[in-house]
């Protein structure tokens, strides 16, 4: 593949990556809006995002396995054709239920990761690989802190159905280019799908982030949230015996226990929750009118804007991570970036008064995302056989939505739970949830530092993080285990 092949290779992945990533955060402030046009209630107006959620966590790992097994374009393809699906109908939605099922279908986009980082590693060469994941992470991080700044202006100049119009023919371009530019992979994993354990994996998904990111809603002593949590306990241990006894794995948990890939699933999970629920709260906190006695009164418009530092911030540090990743590895990197996050929740606990504290305590954070992102996929990516590459990406873009979820979920229930006789909470609910979101991202960095070291000059398909050949097989994997 030639250097301009690759070009526009990565070109048509960001792309598809970039607008999938986008539309995660675009409709999340147009929610209101929604609500009142199709006539709901705020309770299921939320569903909006939690269906989006609940499918991408499902189809992202599923199909990064599919994608391993019978070819990364023609999966990264379907992926992207049931992305258009999934907007036009949303755009055409007449009613609330089916706008959650259209944002269901969008979902299954949520596959373009993993399938991006595994073409990447198959297609580029050894010296590119690197750069390349950390410049699509950038894409990826930055995609979601766009939708956040766009969303206001999109449904203030147009209406919020274009918030899926205008994704719509920029994905269908996407698929055009990726199905006649993406070469095929000769690259396979063996065996065959697992069915029992892809239900098994959906099974719990749902059962553990249907309930948290509900939670606030139904209560967490509610029966439904004890229940499905008991319920998801059940089947993810019926998973994992399913997947142990499995001659052709969904996900080889062995690979999952190497201790690169487990350290930074650990980081990759208390970071999600820090950064997420961030992303969830921060235009909130703008929102708020100043008679609360903190915020700032700001329109939708206004604080996507403020957002803007941290958009910048996150795709010139990841942009930047490519080129400084070959120099000082991948792991410090990941724990500069937890620890940045650390310092900016620090900053927005204490430092709020005036709305350009909270823009630079964002960008901060902004460069704590860019440079994490990239780490972790290049770490991961380093770390496993590259027909797994797929399966093992998917399942970390996975447990940072399951830490999102998380740590949504609980600065929720520190804002909103003691509020003014106004309705609007008091500010020690925002303190408190961000020094809490701090301590999540400082453990983050203490994940990162147990990631064990990469030795200058590796590269993801000539080596893992133990120094010793990319296992291509079960033989290679037992090897690389200990």
């Amino acid at each position: 593949m030639n250097r301009n092949s690759n070009r526009l290779t990565f070109a048509v992945l960001a792309t598809g990556a970039g607008v999938f990533s986008m539309m995660q955060s675009l409709i999340a402030p147009a929610l209101p809006t929604v609500q009142q046009a199709l006539g709901t209630s705020q309770a299921t107006v939320t569903w909006v995002m939690t269906a989006y959620l609940l499918s991408a966590s499902i189809f992202t790992p599923i199909l990064g396995r599919v994608g391993d097994l019978i070819g990364k374009k023609r999966t990264l393809v379907g992926a992207l054709l049931a992305l258009i699906v999934g907007c036009v109908l949303a755009a055409l939605a007449p009613n609330i239920a089916t706008l959650i099922v259209a944002r269901a279908i969008q979902g299954i986009g949520g596959a373009l990761f993993p399938l991006s980082f595994g073409i990447i590693r198959d297609e580029f060469p050894a010296s590119r690989v690197s750069p390349s994941i950390s410049n699509l992470s950038a894409v990826i991080a930055a995609g979601g802190g766009f939708g956040m700044v766009l969303a206001g202006p999109v449904v203030g100049a147009l209406d919020y159905r274009w918030l899926f119009w205008l994704p719509t023919g920029v994905v269908a371009l996407t698929a055009l280019f990726a199905l006649r530019c993406i070469p095929e992979s000769p690259i396979r994993g063996t065996g065959k799908v697992n069915w029992l354990a892809s239900v098994l994996l959906s099974g719990w998904l749902v059962a553990l982030l249907l309930p948290i990111s509900q939670a606030t809603t139904w209560g967490w002593g509610s029966t439904k949230v004890i229940g499905l949590l008991l319920t998801a306990v059940v089947l993810f241990a019926l998973w994992a015996l399913t997947e142990a006894r499995s001659a052709s794995p969904l996900i080889d948990l062995r690979i999952m226990r190497l201790p690169a890939v487990w350290t930074t699933n650990t980081a990759a999970l208390l970071f999600g929750a820090g950064m997420y629920a961030v992303w969830s709260f921060l235009p909130a906190f703008a929102q708020t009118p100043k008679a609360a006695g903190y915020g700032f009164g700001a329109t939708v418009t206004g604080a996507g804007l403020l957002m803007l530092p941290m958009l910048v911030a996150m795709f010139c540090s990841g942009i930047v991570s490519g080129r400084l990743e070959p120099v000082f590895g991948a792991k410090p990197l990941l724990a500069i970036g937890a620890a940045l996050g650390a310092v900016s929740c620090t900053m927005l606990a204490f430092w709020h008064g005036q709305q350009w504290q909270v823009a630079f305590a964002a960008a901060v954070f902004g460069l704590g995302i860019g440079l994490a992102f990239a780490s972790m996929a290049n770490l991961i990516v380093q770390s496993v056989p590259a027909a797994q590459t797929g399966a093992a990406t998917g399942m970390n873009a996975n447990i940072r939505t399951i830490g999102g979820s998380l740590g949504a979920a609980v600065m929720s229930g520190m804002v909103t739970g003691h509020v003014q006789s106004s309705g609007l909470p008091y500010a020690s609910g925002y303190t408190h949830g961000f020094m809490l979101l701090a301590l999540l991202c400082l453990a983050a960095t203490g994940a990162a530092l147990l990631v064990p070291a990469v030795r200058r000059g590796q590269r993801a398909q000539g080596t893992v993080v133990t120094g010793q050949p990319a296992p291509a097989d079960d033989k290679h994997l037992e090897t690389t285990r200990g």
